[in-house]
């Protein structure tokens, strides 16, 4: 009886650390460096991804390296990274290749989303609802689906890997995933607060558990 009774409570414990849960006006919180807190996310792939577009919003005051969206898979673990870096430039990843952006920078929450498709390599970062100059990289590549995707820290091993140096302190929000490329005039809707049913990660209904010292609170952006 001990032993199913310790059974039922590890499977509760595993599926409400993977529950669904409506983040709409909430926030993942990082207050300080650490580098064993992070959020790990369960996405929706039931095959490669030729596409993508990840949006997000991000509130720090950091000015030294960190990353905003780590997604790897036992094989390459920069298959898809957003990360900020030390001279005010971002760089996304695709593969292990990376193009690199330098847009505004701001004191106030700042809204992003990148997005890339296959056929012709094409990828473009959007910040706070404005496009960078389009770049290319990793034309006919495909992206791997038995993916562990991060917020707060950098992979530099499948789920691991972490550095201090690397880890965002701030907030992270809105975090949605689709496996297309959205429109110009979508973009600007999901900047505006607008969404179109994203269908890899919905921050709507979110999977996701929290590690070291991380917290959800109400969110400081509009």
């Amino acid at each position: 009886m001990e032993k199913l009774s310790l059974c039922l409570l590890v499977i509760i414990s595993l599926s409400n650390a993977f529950a669904q849960t409506d983040m709409i006006g909430k926030a993942f919180v990082f207050p300080k460096e650490s580098e064993n807190s992070y959020v790990s996310l369960t996405a929706r792939l039931t095959k490669p991804l030729t596409a993508f577009t990840v949006c997000l919003r991000v509130y720090t005051d950091l000015n030294r390296d960190y990353s905003l969206f780590s997604y790897a898979t036992k094989t390459q673990y920069n298959e898809i990274l957003l990360f900020r870096g030390k001279t005010a430039v971002y760089s996304i990843s695709v593969g292990g290749a990376d193009v690199v952006f330098k847009p505004h920078q701001s004191s106030e929450p700042m809204h992003f989303c990148m997005t890339w498709e296959s056929t012709s390599g094409i990828t473009e970062l959007w910040v706070d609802g404005k496009p960078m100059v389009r770049r290319s990289l990793k034309r006919g590549y495909s992206l791997g689906t038995q993916a562990s995707i991060i917020l707060g820290q950098e992979q530099d091993a499948f789920a691991g890997g972490f550095e201090k140096n690397q880890c965002l302190v701030g907030d992270i929000g809105d975090v949605n995933m689709w496996d297309y490329v959205l429109s110009p005039e979508e973009i600007n809707t999901v900047y505006a607060g607008g969404t179109f049913s994203p269908n890899v990660l919905n921050w709507r209904a979110l999977r996701y558990e929290m590690s070291g010292e991380v917290y959800v609170k109400p969110q400081l952006w509009p």
